[in-house]
């Protein structure tokens, strides 16, 4: 059985889906703004603001998916014979997010 299938054949972000998506519109404006203080030579420590906000940003669509994996797809897994491998993959995520 594949892992996937403990979230039901949807994902288990999928009622945060809108906002997700409504922050990742942002973040990609103000990478396109950063894109655009570079070819203007902006002051360095004003352009290095801004990419310390667009990498918070994504670290907070980064929380998101992270908590509903966990709430969903792991929470789903728990008491089956997949339980172990489940936390084996969270754990990874999680180390790998943290890098």
């Amino acid at each position: 059985m594949d892992d996937r299938e403990y979230c039901h054949n949807t994902y288990s972000y999928e009622d945060k889906k809108d906002d997700l998506l409504r922050r990742l519109s942002k973040i990609e404006g103000q990478v396109k703004g950063i894109q655009n203080m570079i070819k203007e030579d902006k002051y360095c420590v004003d352009v290095l603001v801004q990419v310390a906000a667009a990498k918070s940003a994504l670290e907070k669509v980064g929380a998101i998916l992270l908590k509903s994996h966990a709430m969903g797809c792991v929470k789903n897994a728990l008491n089956t014979e997949k339980q172990d491998d489940m936390l084996d993959e969270l754990v990874d995520t999680v180390l790998k997010f943290m890098k």
